[in-house]
């Protein structure tokens, strides 16, 4: 990579945007120890052979508003979360501060496992019963957070990773849940309008959608050097010309089309239920391997295809996922329209917007205003109000649990005791029940009398690292002068972006156009196809953790002239601001036996799902195999169910 002074400049390497509020307040000589103590692994030297220096740019622009200074895992987090996984907690460490509470139910997480459990366990105990939620971050979400720019004098949002959501059936377990927290369905009856006067683009409201030119998808495939065009060039409606013109081979162009059509979307192997022998069939193969078989087509046509569908929504491509996990959906969470046109629902930063009508439902003063959909996604959150006394439900921030366990035999005991590291200082709690809401890469260390049966089947659960990066730009013209809003690769740096229109409610603009400001969401996956999906996971995190802020920008910028440059982009003029969210165990990897197990052996989650150890259960989406929010509330539903008992004896 290109560090030419030069080049830089002309990148808009050495503009202050990207960087201003840098850290937001911390201090800048701490951050390089602080990482190079989280890191376990060499700098690598694709990063640049990153010096102190170096690391103290490894967080860059964090966005406005709430979520400034969280974005992604922070620094902070990755010291916590790799104090307690390296063994520092082990032994109960001297000078420990007993804070004197007792609560009903302490949930460890902040997420949507961690307060759905909190909603479901005040729904179904008195008012009087407690419930503390403890969460490492600087502000509740977990990955349901968003981020915030002001450009040209408007305020844009962008979903850091859970976008979207669709209708539920009525009177279904999903619909409840939406009610209890307030979501108003007739507030997405409104987006954003086409401004004039360039003749419209039919804009999509997520971003994974494609948009339409009188009925034509607006979308292009850009090809670079891997595929020997230098420069490069846009094919426009790739699917809708068959490929045409795209620089693949014959037989890969052919395979491509066999593997998008009808049998792609609708497979040919359908199960009844989960756990019938369809579905087991399903779960004893790869993705890759049921394609081959099914279709004939090469295991390299299927990487190039289908890894960034499977990557985007699991982390890791289909060489290494069990095949049940891309058909279970239907069946398992169904909703009443799952298309992408008009099923599918966004809250302008994605589940943010639902993670904070959860909040302002647990806690009416979290948030200023009323409980109403604009109020609760615009205005500002009361950190003051999250853990006030005498509240039933109480909001605990920057709060690590470092160490649960019963006091006493697990069957026996009457409390269990819970750990927390916050502000460089140990406190303690008591609590009669406790949900695990938090992912089973950092509940096997914390629960610290975990059985072994138990601890085994955390083992078995595997996790890939995922980044997206919110790139606000002034216009989106060098797109529109393609004759395009999304935009997709096969090289470089991340795999796609397009151009979403937001739900009225929750921006300052009400039209959208390719002469305003716009926020386009770069996903960026590390699999490594071919490679045992423990090594791709541990391979990606050592990339994700190891490589500067600038290394990104500098890809980014230098990804987006590559491809944009010539319909009209300037990277130092358009580029307004950048933020990078990185999550070191942002998915679950189910591999094949995940779901109902392999040679008569039990699923790895089935210990974890089938009753609770003691006082202490289990919560979060990680368990059901998909990191999705549906996936977060059944799980804690579930969890909360199997305390409820333990939380009157």
């Amino acid at each position: 990579m290109s560090k030419c002074p030069h080049l830089d400049k002309v990148l808009g390497m050495n503009e202050p945007i990207t960087r201003r509020d840098f850290l937001d307040g911390a201090l800048i000589a701490s951050t390089g120890m602080l990482l190079a103590a989280a890191c376990p692994f060499p700098v690598s030297a694709q990063a640049g052979g990153a010096s102190q220096a170096d690391w103290a740019t490894w967080t860059g622009y964090t966005g406005e508003g709430d979520y400034k200074g969280s974005a992604g895992n922070t620094e902070q987090v990755i010291h916590d979360a790799h104090e307690v996984r390296d063994g520092d907690f082990d032994k109960v460490p001297a000078g420990v501060t007993d804070t004197g509470e007792t609560y009903d139910c302490v949930v460890v997480g902040g997420g949507f496992a961690g307060l759905s459990a909190g909603l479901f366990f005040h729904q179904r105990t008195t008012h009087d019963r407690t419930c503390l939620i403890l969460d490492n971050a600087k502000i509740f979400g977990g990955v349901a957070k968003r981020n915030e720019f002001i450009v040209d004098g408007h305020r844009l949002f962008a979903p850091q990773a859970s976008v979207h959501f669709q209708p539920p059936y009525p009177d279904s377990f999903l619909k409840r849940v939406y009610d209890a927290m307030g979501l108003d369905w007739d507030a997405f009856k409104s987006y954003q309008k086409w401004q004039g006067p360039s003749p419209q683009i039919d804009l999509p409201r997520s971003p994974y959608g494609v948009g339409n030119i009188n009925g034509k998808p607006a979308e292009g495939f850009f090809f670079g050097a891997k595929f020997g065009q230098k420069p490069g060039i846009w094919i426009k409606d790739p699917w809708g010309k068959d490929l045409v013109g795209c620089p693949f081979s014959e037989v890969t162009r052919k395979e491509m089309l066999a593997l998008h059509g009808d049998h792609y979307v609708k497979p040919p192997l359908v199960y009844d239920y989960p756990g019938d022998s369809v579905s087991r069939q399903l779960d004893s193969m790869t993705i890759e391997d049921y394609y081959v078989r099914t279709y004939g087509v090469s295991r390299e046509t299927i990487r190039l295809l289908v890894t960034p569908e499977t990557s985007g929504g699991f982390g890791l491509g289909p060489d290494a996922l069990s095949a049940f996990l891309q058909y279970m959906w239907s069946k398992v969470i169904p909703t009443v329209d799952d298309s992408m046109a008009t099923g599918l629902q966004m809250f302008p930063g994605g589940n943010s917007g639902m993670i904070r009508l959860l909040t302002k439902t647990l806690i009416p003063d979290s948030i200023d205003g009323s409980r109403t959909m604009a109020a609760t996604h615009n205005n500002r959150v009361n950190f003051g109000a999250l853990d006030r006394s005498g509240q039933s439900v109480r909001i605990r921030l920057e709060s690590t649990a470092v160490r649960v366990e019963h006091m006493g035999e697990p069957e026996k005991a009457d409390f269990v005791s819970v750990m927390y590291l916050k502000d460089g200082k140990l406190y303690r709690v008591k609590a009669k029940t406790v949900v695990m809401a938090g992912g089973g890469w950092m509940t096997k260390h914390v629960v610290r009398d975990l059985d072994e049966t138990r601890r085994k089947s955390y083992d078995q659960f595997l996790y890939s690292p995922y980044m997206t990066a919110n790139v606000a730009v002034r216009n989106w013209r060098f797109m529109y002068n393609l004759g395009i809003s999304s935009a997709s690769w096969f090289e470089g740096f991340g795999r796609y972006i397009n151009v979403r229109k937001d739900a009225t409610f929750g921006v300052d603009l009400p039209t959208v156009g390719p002469d305003l400001p716009t926020v386009l969401t770069f996903f960026v996956d590390f699999a490594r196809p071919g490679l045992p999906a423990l090594a791709q996971g541990q391979m990606g995190r050592a990339e994700l953790l190891s490589t500067p802020f600038a290394t990104y920008e500098r890809q980014i910028r230098e990804q987006m002239m590559e491809m944009f440059g010539p319909s009209g982009f300037d990277a130092k003029r358009d580029i307004a601001g950048i933020v990078l969210n990185r999550f070191g165990h942002a998915f679950v990897n189910p591999q094949p036996g995940f779901f109902f197990g392999l040679e008569g052996k039990p699923a790895p989650r089935d210990a974890l799902r089938d009753g609770p150890f003691g006082r202490i259960a289990f919560s979060h989406s990680d368990l059901s195999g998909a990191m999705d929010h549906r996936n977060a509330f059944m799980e804690s539903d579930r969890a909360v169910s199997q305390l409820l008992n333990r939380v009157l004896t």
